[in-house]
């Protein structure tokens, strides 16, 4: 069944569907929204703290810092002073270790040390219970990232 019509005029007119202009409803809805953010409390879920209102901590003393250096011939050095032998690193250790407030100790090493000397004295040092302990200079050892290969098999 096919639909009959009488005129053109009528052909236009059912091919024309309603619809509805909703720009004002859009528009509305806009006002609301922007009227529902405005009414609402900024500070909704706020927490009461009690900040502390004084001065600063002073700054922290500076750390008594030993520099332990151990040569290519395995001679280790205490701030530029030579150490007899292991038994006077073992006593100056200790009497680090005894301290109230434990030294840093920074341990320079050559490349061309053997490794179980300054391993040697890096146990020594944690048998002693010194918790401080670093080791410098590594970074003038180090590969440049330049001369890295990339084409490893």
């Amino acid at each position: 069944m096919a639909i009959d019509f009488d005129d053109a005029e009528d052909a236009m007119d059912a091919e024309v569907a309603p619809s509805m202009n909703t720009t004002p409803l859009i528009d509305v809805l806009l006002v609301l929204l922007v009227m529902l953010i405005i009414t609402i409390p900024i500070q909704l879920h706020s927490v009461r703290m009690d900040l502390p209102a004084g001065l600063p901590p002073a700054d922290a003393p500076v750390p008594v810092v030993v520099k332990l250096e151990v040569a290519v011939d395995s001679m280790i050095t205490w701030n530029g002073e030579a150490v007899a032998d292991q038994a006077d690193l073992q006593a100056r250790l200790q009497a680090a270790a005894q301290q109230p407030e434990q030294p840093e100790f920074h341990v320079h090493a050559n490349a061309k040390t053997p490794y179980d000397t300054v391993a040697a004295v890096l146990t020594a040092a944690q048998k002693h219970g010194l918790m401080k302990i670093g080791v410098v200079g590594l970074d003038e050892y180090a590969t440049p990232v330049s001369a890295v290969s990339t084409n490893t098999p």
